[in-house]
């Protein structure tokens, strides 16, 4: 299978014109994820100042991703959570694992600054889609 971008309807804002990425790509087996924010479907970050809402709002971007490419949450193999203050790690943590409740991903997560400096937290994922 030849390399397929992945561009929900719900990210199509994704992305801005000055950043040259696609939001996600499946080849073959494997669908990738890049690093999703808290941009809403118009291009709005939401959850200004609250991890929370931003990590909810990150999460669905990454789910929107993965169906794109044929992908569903417990496909997810590894995530990279990155966040610009590690003091948010325990709220990130507790919204990370409603959505792997159980068998979650291996998983990274590291403290480093965003893109823009409202940002709190960038999360990718790697998901492997069976024979």
């Amino acid at each position: 299978m030849a390399k397929k971008v992945l561009r929900p309807k719900s990210l199509e804002f994704q992305p801005r014109p000055t950043f040259p990425y696609s939001p996600g790509a499946r080849g073959g087996n494997m669908v990738f994820t890049a690093g999703q924010v808290a941009w809403d479907k118009t291009g709005n970050l939401i959850g200004i100042n609250d991890v929370r809402a931003q990590t909810v709002q990150t999460l669905a971007n990454v789910k929107a991703v993965l169906k794109e490419g044929g992908a569903e949450l417990s496909d997810v193999v590894k995530c990279n959570v990155y966040l610009k203050d590690m003091k948010d790690f325990q709220i990130m943590n507790e919204e990370f694992a409603k959505l792997f409740p159980g068998n979650p991903p291996a998983r990274t997560t590291v403290q480093t600054p965003m893109a823009e400096p409202e940002m709190l937290v960038e999360i990718e994922a790697i998901a492997y889609i069976g024979e």
